[in-house]
């Protein structure tokens, strides 16, 4: 979207209206391994936004947004736009020390933490899948999220290397590709089964919906090995993304499970809809989560 077209303009004046709404934020350093301000945890949940939600925006933005929005955490992933006024600077792990001082003064305004990055193709040459780990270490990101089965012996001594969650992330089934199997909760289950505990899983709730699997279920066969959640909620199968709680994702339940089984991750916000204008829809998915706790008693 152009930096000063109507529908940015929009979408920007209707966050100053619910700038009011925000919780409170503070500036913060960086600490030397993952961890988010102490009492920034909603229901025992670091909660936050993936970024692919503001996909037509810049990371720049997407960090605001998210903290705006009420988000404590944020999961980047490679080749957002950096900055409004650029459209060539791109945000990954190839990215120059200059964009690293911009996202880090960002985050620091809006007291986000970074906490994973995904969904990234992670190369079978070491030294091309290193670059992606230093990006993580420099980071102190929990997690990598990617679909790279293929190279798991790799992506397993990189993992314990590097002292990093890696997060297995699964698309909706593709039935005219069968080598296509992060699908499956089960295979995934079987993958990281006599792998090092980092090794696990990113479970993307309404990839599992249009799949026609049960994400609770899914939750179930994966147990002791979800380290992320792409959360999401939609009224059937085919059906776009609604708001937390108000379709058929289960969504009380998926958390309800996730805490039980001692989930340490984080859950993002993934909304993959009304791309322009769902900052709203955002922070009401984390909105539902903070009511949920409140009447759960969850601390």
């Amino acid at each position: 979207m152009p930096a000063d077209s109507p529908s940015r303009r929009r979408f920007l004046s209707g966050l100053t209206l619910a700038a009011a709404a925000a919780p409170a934020v503070s500036s913060r350093r960086a600490e030397a391994a993952f961890s988010a301000p102490e009492g920034s945890t909603v229901g025992g949940f670091h909660l936050g936004v993936q970024c692919w939600t503001f996909r037509n925006f810049s990371v720049l933005e997407a960090i605001e947004f998210t903290g705006r929005a009420g988000g404590s955490v944020i999961e980047f992933f490679p080749g957002q736009k950096l900055r409004p006024d650029d459209e060539d600077a791109r945000w990954n792990h190839e990215s120059p020390d200059e964009a690293h001082s911009l996202v880090k003064d960002k985050l620091e305004e809006w007291g986000v933490t970074p906490m994973n990055y995904g969904v990234v193709g992670i190369p079978e040459k070491e030294d091309e899948a290193r670059a992606i780990f230093e990006f993580a270490k420099r980071w102190n990101l929990y997690g990598i999220t990617t679909e790279s089965d293929r190279n798991i012996d790799l992506v397993e001594k990189l993992a314990v290397e590097y002292d990093i969650r890696i997060c297995y992330h699964n698309h909706p089934r593709r039935p005219d590709n069968p080598d296509y199997k992060v699908w499956d909760p089960a295979y995934i289950a079987e993958l990281v089964k006599d792998r090092d505990p980092r090794v696990g899983a990113c479970g993307d709730t309404g990839h599992w919906i249009r799949t026609g699997l049960d994400p609770v279920e899914s939750l179930q066969i994966l147990e002791g090995r979800v380290h992320a959640l792409h959360l999401k909620d939609r009224p059937d199968k085919e059906g776009a993304d609604v708001v937390w709680g108000s379709g058929i994702g289960r969504v009380e339940e998926v958390l309800s499970t996730v805490r039980d089984q001692g989930f340490a991750g984080n859950i993002s916000v993934e909304y993959e809809t009304n791309w322009d204008h769902n900052f709203f829809d955002a922070a009401q998915c984390l909105g539902f989560v903070r009511g949920v706790s409140v009447a759960r008693g969850w601390t």
